[in-house]
């Protein structure tokens, strides 16, 4: 049955997906990846709000979206995510927080629209977790529905992870798919294991086609960081089945970043070609 399903994940290309997509994020991030030609996200993780938006307007042209830590943030103001939202126009990228909610529904609603950073107000994605059970993306979900603006934005669910001894395995991720599957239009996609083909595969083929896997872990330099972290390459992350690669220390970490979020990008997007040339 898994290969059955992953055969049919990769029969398809983004632009076919973003027809099959019921939630608007996941739709739209399918159609900006096939227009643009890049699957890459950049994690940018810089705690100075300067270099941070620096590094945005940086990688904008090469990425799909940008993914955010946005309380790592120093000396935050509202201004910083306005301004944020002003480079993802301009460059035509989306937002991802990884903020990662676990609570019940009312409290992870309220973490998400209130407080300091206000995230439905400006991030495409967030991503829960469904330890809580499904309240969480209830709540997220129907919040976005109701908020009605023309951002588009959807629920991610951390199905997998890449860290190494992680409990999000087995049962749990089929659990996960379960939940993505009964509220197929308020979630975007899954989480995947970058640091685990072999598991990033099983997910890939339980998700619907219409679901985005976003894969962190990814690395041209396969290995460890020492820290717990693992990675794969992102040609075998593709040919898993992931959608996305998201790349963080790669990118920031190298001598020239912006040198190195153009080879991922070719990585990435080469990849995707070679898995649907097999088809």
């Amino acid at each position: 049955m898994i290969v059955v399903g992953l055969m049919t994940h990769l029969n398809s290309g983004y632009e076919e997906r973003s027809q099959q997509a019921k939630n608007p994020a996941a739709k739209r991030l399918f159609a900006l990846m096939a227009e643009k030609k890049t699957n890459l996200i950049f994690s940018d993780d810089e705690t100075d709000p300067a270099r941070f938006l620096g590094l945005a307007g940086t990688m904008g042209t090469e990425i799909a979206v940008l993914k955010t830590h946005i309380d790592i943030l120093e000396d935050f103001t509202p201004n910083i995510t306005k301004m944020l939202v002003e480079l993802a126009s301009k460059h035509n990228f989306m937002i991802f927080e990884d903020r990662k909610l676990a609570d019940i529904g009312n409290t992870a609603v309220l973490q998400y629209t209130k407080g300091v950073y206000k995230i439905a107000d400006w991030a495409n994605f967030v991503n829960v977790h469904v330890v809580p059970g499904p309240g969480i993306i209830e709540g997220i979900g129907r919040t976005n529905e109701q908020i009605g603006d023309s951002l588009p934005r959807g629920v991610i669910i951390l199905s997998q992870m890449s860290s190494e001894g992680n409990l999000a395995t087995d049962d749990y991720t089929k659990k996960a798919v379960e939940f993505a599957r009964k509220y197929e239009g308020m979630v975007a996609g899954h989480i995947g294991n970058g640091g685990d083909v072999d598991e990033l595969a099983k997910l890939a083929a339980l998700s619907v086609p219409g679901h985005v896997i976003f894969t962190p872990g990814v690395k041209i330099e396969e290995g460890g960081d020492g820290k717990g972290q693992r990675y794969s390459s992102p040609g075998k992350a593709i040919a898993a089945g992931s959608d996305t690669i998201i790349v963080g220390r790669g990118i920031y970490g190298a001598p020239d970043p912006l040198k190195a979020a153009k080879a991922y990008r070719e990585a990435g997007w080469s990849a995707y070609l070679k898995r649907c040339s097999k088809v």
